[in-house]
């Protein structure tokens, strides 16, 4: 071969393989384009797709919630015993219907006769009917209650519709019997 025909041949190859590194370096090029372009698109088409999955849990959680709430209702109602004798608290007034009575029982500590009627009901615990729930009130504490019903002194009781509404008050039921004998 002649030294043309070699310097033809070296120069053919050089811009062919020059060709090749400049298409692959193009194709090279489109592909990084349409890589970010995809991944763009897919981040475009995935914000939807994360706050449509984010709404969901919201609603998710708030249904749970309210299942919550209607479980800790219902579990509030568990606890609370019907003919029962418990701690005032303010959730447990709603108990009230038409069917079903509440008391509250203000009492003090110090207090002889609430002392004597404190160990009576709990001595006849089996005894406070299916229907009643007496609630035990600390009197010392409880100023804004005892301002809500009017009472001036410890050992009354005062009978509450579902709303807290006074339903009936009285003072000095020496025993459960006579506790009861009371209740509307």
């Amino acid at each position: 071969m002649h030294m043309n025909q070699k310097l033809i041949i070296g120069i053919v190859a050089i811009v062919i393989i020059a060709g090749g590194v400049a298409i692959y370096s193009s194709n090279s090029s489109k592909t990084q384009i349409m890589e970010k372009g995809a991944t763009a698109q897919k981040e475009k088409n995935a914000a939807p797709v994360a706050e449509k999955e984010a709404m969901m849990k919201k609603d998710e959680v708030a249904i749970t919630d309210k299942k919550t709430e209607g479980a800790m209702a219902n579990g509030a109602q568990a606890m609370m015993k019907t003919g029962a004798y418990v701690e005032y608290a303010s959730e447990k007034i709603a108990m009230a219907s038409a069917n079903y009575d509440v008391v509250l029982f203000f009492r003090a500590s110090w207090c002889p006769t609430c002392k004597a009627v404190d160990e009576d009901i709990k001595s006849h615990l089996k005894d406070i009917p299916e229907s009643l729930t007496i609630l035990d009130v600390n009197y010392d504490n409880s100023t804004d209650l005892k301002k809500k019903y009017g009472v001036t002194y410890q050992h009354t009781f005062v009978q509450v519709d579902a709303q807290g509404n006074l339903i009936k008050k009285w003072v000095g039921s020496p025993t459960l019997a006579s506790l009861v004998s009371e209740v509307k």
